[in-house]
């Protein structure tokens, strides 16, 4: 039997190309990950799925105006293993929370990573993502 090196480049060279992207997903680079946002607000809405649990807060803005802020965790698989479900938030929940701002301003934030938390309004830690051997902050 023949061996065909090239149709077996064809495929390797199509995986790595695919792989790419994959890997991308789970970038940080939208976010200004050299400094710390918090807000502090009510949860209106928390999406416990994947590929990432969602948090929606209302938060007061220094106009006054409600700000709608949404922040991005990990997956549900992920916070499970620590311990949190999906009646971890409840809407109207008064929280504040500590992410990793959207460098282009949207009231997006990040939350994997070891400085990021939700807590309620007496300092305790309702949510964080602690599942992140991936992370080296």
């Amino acid at each position: 039997m023949k061996s065909k090196p090239v149709p077996l480049l064809a495929v390797a060279v199509v995986l790595l190309m695919v792989s790419g992207p994959v890997l991308a997903h789970h970038g940080t680079a939208v976010f200004d990950m050299e400094k710390l946002t918090v807000v502090k607000g009510i949860v209106t809405k928390f999406e416990f799925v994947n590929p990432h649990s969602i948090i929606y807060i209302d938060v007061k803005g220094e106009n006054g105006n409600i700000e709608h802020w949404m922040a991005e965790s990990g997956s549900n698989n992920h916070l499970s293993r620590d311990g949190y479900d999906k009646n971890s938030l409840k809407p109207g929940d008064q929280v504040t929370v500590a992410g990793h701002r959207a460098k282009n301003g949207a009231n997006t934030l990040e939350l994997q990573c070891k400085e990021c938390s939700v807590t309620d309004p007496q300092g305790k830690v309702v949510l964080s993502y602690t599942f992140a051997p991936f992370l080296t902050r």
